[in-house]
């Protein structure tokens, strides 16, 4: 991937926290501090007088994508100074107490003499006070409901110990820390592709195989790509999504968000929930984010190349960066969390809601000795059966028990849960140049799939397992032949 040379120079930065101000937020009705999120319109609102606020747009930001030009940066995004302290001390100005707010763990607390609020809405450049927030639209009733819904579905195999400790009475709701990213790129594709033209069945018996004949073209696509809000966490924790003590994963697996309605950042849309300050840099996420818009830009060129149904094998992938912008953001998702004790191993288990869309994911405790016995039975029934039933496909019955077995895992932990970035981010294509050249026919294929094709690969995520899975298909396509 090349860049233009005008994302290294200094970044334009847009102050996002322009007329913010640190202390009281008061009513324009009647004067109170005490003003929170109405879930039900995404509005603030007085808690007194019930007088609601009208949320507010960060100014200043590219609109037009295509337009974009070296690089943006929020302040909100800017570099985290090493040397920022956390804690900020605020005077009341109804009281003149001094108030002491720990801004890594919030951003607004109560003076303890006359009971106002006093918010930090200013940034702070310890990664504590983002660009923008989206605010919680799902309730916790909603969210314990989702919860319990997906624990419901794993109680089968589900350890004994957390079936019983179980509850949906302690999910919290978290504002977890996102960059936000626009790219303004033009991308181009050069390689070959192939289109089934035919597929049947050679010989019989035992000896019947499945053959395939294929077009091969000479495939090119060259585009103007504009990726609108691609997201990326920016919390080093969040980021570990192979983690072997915890299971990151299922949190990035409930995007996207609705991420076109967050709204200027103000402390009090954090009351009554918790956060978890950003601690990476943009140049820190800058390889993971040129690496998922390069998946993205591939992706947007399978779309117009639907013709190969048997692949695309790219010998060239370009992908120039003309613009981007970056914007820090605040997230809410509804988290519920589960600490499995294993001997002298610990594993924090996740379920998380997307806190917008209610989009669920997570991983359960598995009681693996029940697991294995329960397979091991249909791996003898398995063996019975390829003893006793005359079919073609009789050598599957073997991988009875082990498919099972794999596929409660996959069920109950979820390791290659995630969010599929390259299909779900916007994106609009301009100026597409294709060109399809016949080089010749091909007969008699033995596989379902073009050897070498990597039209469907991602690089930008937790890729190893993805592609590893999208694998299991083509196997299982041609397990009549593989196995014999």
């Amino acid at each position: 991937m090349e860049e233009n040379k005008n994302e290294m120079n200094e970044p334009k930065v847009v102050q996002s926290d322009i007329e913010s101000k640190d202390g009281q937020t008061k009513c324009p009705k009647c004067g109170a501090t005490d003003i929170s999120l109405n879930t039900n319109t995404g509005k603030l609102r007085c808690n007194f007088c019930r007088h609601e606020f009208e949320p507010q747009k960060v100014e200043g930001f590219e609109d037009d994508i295509g337009e974009l030009k070296g690089q943006v940066v929020g302040s909100g995004a800017q570099d985290i100074k090493a040397d920022t302290k956390d804690f900020v001390t605020l005077k009341c100005t109804s009281c003149g107490a001094e108030v002491v707010i720990d801004t890594a763990s919030s951003s607004s607390a109560r003076c303890h003499w006359c009971r106002n609020v006093l918010s930090i809405n200013q940034q702070v450049p310890n990664g504590s006070i983002p660009d923008v927030v989206l605010p919680f639209q799902v309730k916790k009733e909603e969210a314990r409901t989702k919860i319990k819904e997906f624990v419901e579905k794993r109680k089968f195999f589900a350890n004994p110990k957390f079936k019983e400790e179980f509850t949906t009475e302690n999910i919290m709701g978290v504002y977890f820390p996102y960059m936000i990213v626009d790219v303004n790129s033009h991308a181009k594709f050069v390689g070959q592709g192939e289109h089934l033209v035919r597929k049947y069945t050679v010989g019989s018996g035992d000896d019947r195989e499945t053959r395939y004949d294929a077009d091969l073209y000479d495939v090119e696509r060259e585009f103007d790509l504009e990726i609108d809000d691609l997201t990326v966490e920016s919390s080093s924790d969040k980021l570990d999504k192979k983690s072997k003590d915890k299971t990151t994963n299922v949190i990035n697996a409930i995007m996207p968000f609705d991420t076109e309605n967050s709204v200027k950042f103000d402390a009090n849309y954090m009351r009554g929930f918790t956060s978890e300050k950003r601690d990476t840099n943009v140049d820190q996420l800058r390889d993971i984010v040129n690496e998922q818009a390069k998946d993205v830009a591939r992706f947007a060129a399978n779309n117009v190349s639907k013709k190969y149904d048997r692949g695309i094998r790219w010998s060239q992938e370009q992908l120039d960066i003309k613009g981007q912008q970056w914007k820090a953001a605040y997230l809410p998702v509804w988290l519920y969390s589960y600490q499995e004790v294993k001997k002298n191993k610990k594993i924090l288990h996740y379920v998380a809601v997307n806190a917008r869309t209610k989009e669920t994911m997570g991983s359960v405790p598995i009681h693996m000795p029940k697991l294995l016995f329960v397979s091991a039975l249909l791996e003898l029934l398995g063996l019975i059966l390829m003893l006793f039933v005359d079919s073609d496909y009789s050598a599957v019955f073997l991988l009875l028990g082990v498919l099972f077995y794999f596929v409660m895992l996959a069920k109950y932990r979820n390791k290659s849960a995630r969010h599929t970035y390259e299909k779900e981010t916007k994106t609009k294509m301009e100026n597409l140049r294709q060109v399809d050249n016949f080089v010749k026919k091909r007969t008699g294929l033995r596989n379902s799939t073009m050897e070498g094709a990597n039209n469907k690969r991602v690089n930008g995520a937790f890729s190893i397992a993805t592609n590893s899975l999208e694998n299991i298909g083509n196997i299982l396509n041609d397990m009549d032949i593989k196995i014999k």
